[in-house]
This record gives structure tokens, C-alpha cells and sequence, in this order.
């Protein structure tokens, strides 16, 4: 039923693929603006600040990061950014100082998808955790519940993929809106929406790597 078959090295090809692909477009677009100044000449972290501030939303603390860090945590409503992006004055750390922003504002907005998201967090990590576990175990010993209960756990998974995917295009939408109300030059516009469209890419890449490997096992248990 579960094995190295066919279908299974075509399921890997293509979701290298997908992932490969999405990292390219990602770190190419990202390298593109990273050596633009943005036009106010301000840090990322600076730029976060202003844009929670026009937006009139108080107690959110804009932290500095490692590498790769840029996120915002609703459990201590605070935005963190990576050094590139925090003290970066490009055009690559404006747009994603503006995307973490774009969180927090939903945050505060209560915004439906991001509160759903946040609500199964939990059960998610445990999810991803265990669901793997689960199924070798269901295969070793031939348990068809454990095989059933592993592709359940994976399906939480992949909704909160999905269900990511509302959060971070608003989030962008809000970046973008953000910058065209505060009168930002349309060229460099542009170049914010393509780092935050290749960025959108990644999470794409991933709900659409995770949904193809759930079919994959519904066929397989369905075989």
C-alpha cells in the first residue's frame, strides 16, 4: 500500500521542484532590492514604527532578530525583523518591515483568518509532530486506524497552510496601501510589490507541496 513507488518519486520530482523553484524567485527578487534605497532613507525598524503609528496602534514592540527572523508574534504582540530588515534602509527591508506591520494590524483589527490560524496553532505543531510517527507505526504493524489517524493529523497541516495564505496576501495588501497612502514614489511601489509577491510565492509553494502529498496518501490508503 505505502511504498517506494512511481507515484511516490513522481510526488518528490515535482514538489522539489515547486520548492526550488520558489526559493530562485524569492532570493533573486529579494537581491534585486536589497541594494535599493528606499526613498525616505529610513531603517526597516523605523518604517515599522511610522506605520503602526499612522495606523494609531500602540503597545507593539518592533525587536531586532537573527537571520531570517521577520515575524509577528501575537502572543507578545510584538514584530520582530531580521538584521537586513531592521536596520536595512532598501526597498527590501521597507517591504517587509511593512508586511510584519501588515500582521499587526490585522492583529488588532481582529482579523478572522489570522484569529483561525492562531486558534489551531496548537494542534497543528502537535500535527506535524506526530503525524509521520503515526503513520510508520500504522504501516510496520499493518493498523489501519494508525494509518487513518496519521492522514487526519497531516490534513490539520495542510488546512493551516491554507489558511495561511489569506493571512499573508492581506498582510501584503495592508503593505502596499500603507505605502500609497503615505505617497511612496509608484516605481518604488513596484518594487515592494514584487518582494512581497515572491515572498507570497513561498507560502503558495508550501500549501500546494502539502496538499499534493495529502492526496498522495488518501490515494495510497485508498489503494
Amino acid at each position: 500500500m505505502f511504498g517506494l513507488s512511481s507515484s511516490y518519486l513522481m510526488l518528490i520530482v515535482v514538489t522539489l521542484l515547486i520548492g526550488c523553484g520558489a526559493t530562485w524567485y524569492v532570493r533573486s527578487q529579494l537581491k534585486k532590492y536589497e541594494n535599493v534605497p528606499n526613498s525616505s532613507g529610513r531603517t526597516g525598524a523605523e518604517i515599522a514604527r511610522g506605520m503602526l503609528a499612522y495606523y494609531g496602534i500602540q503597545g507593539v514592540e518592533v525587536r531586532p532578530g537573527g537571520p531570517d527572523q521577520d515575524f509577528f508574534d501575537p502572543r507578545t504582540n510584538s514584530v520582530t525583523l531580521s538584521p537586513e530588515a531592521y536596520g536595512g534602509r532598501s526597498i527590501t527591508a521597507a517591504a517587509t518591515a511593512c508586511h510584519e506591520v501588515g500582521h499587526a494590524c490585522q492583529y488588532a483589527a481582529d482579523y478572522t483568518p489570522m484569529r483561525v490560524r492562531t486558534a489551531i496553532v496548537p494542534v497543528v505543531n502537535l500535527a506535524s509532530n506526530a503525524w509521520m510517527f503515526i503513520l510508520l507505526i500504522g504501516i510496520m504493524l499493518n493498523i489501519a486506524g494508525f494509518i487513518d489517524l496519521a492522514i487526519i493529523l497531516y490534513a490539520f497541516a495542510v488546512v493551516f497552510q491554507i489558511v495561511t495564505l489569506p493571512v499573508e496576501f492581506n498582510a501584503s495588501r495592508r503593505a502596499m496601501a500603507y505605502m500609497e497612502a503615505t505617497g511612496i514614489p509608484a516605481q518604488e511601489q513596484a518594487g515592494s510589490f514584487s518582494v512581497l509577491r515572491a515572498c507570497a510565492l513561498t507560502y503558495v509553494a508550501a500549501a500546494l507541496t502539502s496538499i499534493l502529498q495529502l492526496l498522495w496518501l488518501l490515494g495510497q490508503r485508498r489503494d
